[in-house]
């Protein structure tokens, strides 16, 4: 057996669609309708058909409910929180802020409000800190990480 990938019911599959493919630049993969796959690892389902799959009614499905979140990486922090504020109607979970660890994200909600979030890539992490002076053993207690996995993210 294999892990394939998070399924999320949506209300609107259009919207959804453009709202991962345009702002996260995920692909479709995979497109049945009521079934969409994006960049092989998120599917989306219609909240129609996810309700039949259940045998539940549309109220006792509850979208939105902040206990769970799709985890993103971005290499370019900058870019994409500039590319996140011009995209219309985005309501945010919390503003960009910078983990104790040194590591920027930002959470903010899908259209059906599931959490998405994105956060700087580890290697983009140690990187901005070596390139500010410090060595490989002062960046990895800054990160709270094995200096083996700085020398690791450096040497990419």
């Amino acid at each position: 057996m294999r892990y394939n990938c998070a399924l999320i019911a949506v209300r609107d599959m259009a919207r959804s669609k453009q709202f991962y493919c345009g702002l996260l630049e995920m692909e479709v993969t995979a497109d049945f309708g009521a079934n969409v796959t994006l960049s092989d690892c998120v599917a989306l389902q219609t909240l129609d058909t996810w309700k039949t799959f259940l045998h539940r009614e549309e109220t006792e499905i509850t979208l939105g409910h902040n206990a769970a979140e799709l985890y993103f990486e971005e290499s370019d922090m900058d870019r994409f929180l500039e590319k996140l504020a011009s995209h219309p109607g985005i309501e945010y979970v919390h503003p960009p802020k910078e983990h104790a660890w040194g590591q920027r994200v930002v959470r903010f909600y899908d259209p059906d409000r599931n959490i998405i979030e994105v956060g700087e890539e580890m290697t983009t992490v140690a990187r901005r800190f070596a390139a500010s002076g410090m060595t490989p053993e002062q960046v990895a207690a800054r990160m709270d990480v094995p200096v083996g996995a700085v020398r690791h993210w450096l040497a990419e």
